[in-house]
């Protein structure tokens, strides 16, 4: 690598044992004589301790948007108090809009999938879905949490997990969704990717429902190249992968944006084994070689990945991944690695790398559709039964421009009648609509209403109904017509 190269790199530590795989780390970043200077920065747990309730302190998050790049070790979150996940602030205070996580058989590990020639991407949308973490419980019995998806999210992902497979020189992108039942929001994903992928012609575009997806993933996970998901749906099917190829052990992970990325392993803090020595550093290893071939050292990166395989293939290594009784420390499992320096197994394939290009997405230049507003849900907490609010919800809405359609208790139409033996919780949603079916309800109409039926009812939540183009924007409650 040539000095015209040479980086910092912002280098967390992290709790557990992160001193110890992120120091073994750095000695064989080092040994590729790189040039790569490190800037110590601190978060987590005693960041936590010192008062700071964000777990990364403003120098920290100052050193990475200057650097651009910083590698990570695992971080604590306090248990039991109310203190964020210090991981979590990192992705949306950098805004580190996607998460890239390979998988790949690599020699020496013994999985039940050992001879099958797994070598994929798991591409998440990392800042949006339930993982907003904006939650409400609504009554005493019953608990909200809202899934926010945004077009401009699904396109930064969606983009990315194309450039991915272009990068790696990668046939298809499969995109994962719930789009059968979540059709507004895990849909949003399902018709962004449909619009996109034309712009990646020399990629084949496939789709998938979430479900299937982790049933063929146990079955044939070698037919999948690159998958591109939601937030939740993505963080749960990259520890399934991780999984068929022997583990968060050896599972790598970028967040990757527009301001900064962030290399990491995605195991934890392994507090029971933190300071003895005994850890296990190849999935921060991995997750540096992806940090080199961010910063273009092709050449380092393969050597340093095929050092790692030659080390899993002969030994030593380390406990969690030895027979019983053979394993070796971190240290010498780090000193067999830098010894291989050079080296790669017998029938050893490299992998071509290009650039990585993150895409640029624009702010949306196409005309806003035109919105009517067709009517409003309103949601309420009432000990009662369906008859009784019913008839209540039919009374309140007399001589206003809104009529009670239906009222619904977790999502099921309870009124009018349906014959479903529903078990009602204390949360009902009135849906009101239009009278007159061309009709825009009036904001003020909206209000008026929620006046009639806040002085006999605790309101505890209101959305307006949408029809944008001319198309409805919400979902029907099951049994709706």
């Amino acid at each position: 690598m040539s000095t015209s190269t040479q980086r910092t790199v912002t280098l967390i530590e992290g709790d557990g044992i992160g001193p110890e795989v992120v120091a073994a780390t750095r000695r064989v970043v080092d040994a590729c004589g790189l040039g790569i200077t490190w800037e110590v920065c601190r978060a987590g747990r005693a960041v936590f301790e010192s008062g700071d309730a964000t777990g990364v302190p403003a120098e920290t998050l100052a050193s990475i948007q200057r650097n651009r790049v910083a590698l990570k070790g695992p971080l604590e979150t306090p248990i039991g108090s109310g203190a964020k996940s210090a991981n979590v602030t990192l992705r949306v205070m950098l805004e580190t809009y996607g998460n890239v996580r390979p998988a790949r058989i690599m020699p020496g590990i013994a999985t039940p999938f050992s001879d099958r020639p797994i070598d994929l991407v798991v591409v998440r949308e990392n800042v949006e879905d339930l993982y907003a973490g904006i939650e409400h419980m609504q009554t005493p019995d019953v608990a909200q949490s809202l899934k926010l998806v945004s077009d401009r999210g699904c396109e930064k992902i969606v983009r990315l997990a194309f450039e991915v497979a272009r990068s790696q020189g990668r046939r298809s992108v499969t995109c994962v969704t719930k789009a059968n039942i979540l059709k507004l929001t895990e849909g949003l994903l399902k018709r962004v990717f449909e619009r996109v992928a034309p712009d990646y012609p020399g990629i084949e575009p496939k789709q998938i429902l979430v479900d299937n997806c982790a049933h063929q993933l146990v079955r044939r996970p070698e037919e999948f190249e690159v998958l591109v998901s939601t937030n939740m749906n993505g963080d749960i099917l990259s520890d399934l992968v991780s999984g068929l190829v022997g583990g968060l052990g050896i599972a790598p992970g970028a967040n990757m944006g527009d301001h900064a990325c962030v290399f990491e392993a995605v195991h934890g803090t392994a507090p029971d084994i933190a300071g003895k020595g005994l850890a296990n550093p190849t999935a921060t290893l991995l997750s540096a070689v992806m940090m080199l071939r961010h910063l273009g050292a092709f050449e380092a990166a393969d050597r340093v990945e095929a050092a790692i395989a030659l080390t899993l293939q002969n030994g030593p290594r380390t406990g969690d991944l030895a027979r019983k009784g053979e394993g070796v420390g971190t240290e010498r499992f780090t000193n067999a690695i830098i010894d291989n320096l050079g080296r790669e197994p017998a029938g050893w394939q490299r992998k071509a790398h290009a650039p990585l290009v993150l895409p640029k997405v624009e702010r949306d230049a196409r005309p806003a559709p035109s919105r009517r507003t067709v009517g409003v849900d309103v949601f309420v907490e009432a000990c009662t039964t369906p008859a009784e609010i019913g008839a209540r919800g039919a009374r309140l809405c007399e001589g206003t421009p809104l009529r009670l359609k239906v009222v619904t208790n977790r999502g099921s139409v309870v009124f009018p009648p349906t014959g479903a033996p529903t078990d009602c919780s204390d949360h009902w949603r009135y849906r009101f609509v239009a009278r007159d079916p061309k009709a825009d309800i009036a904001f003020s109409d909206v209000l008026a209403l929620l006046g009639r039926i806040g002085e006999v009812q605790r309101v505890v939540q209101v959305e307006q109904l949408f029809e944008f183009g001319g198309q409805r924007a919400f979902s029907l409650a099951q049994g709706e017509e």
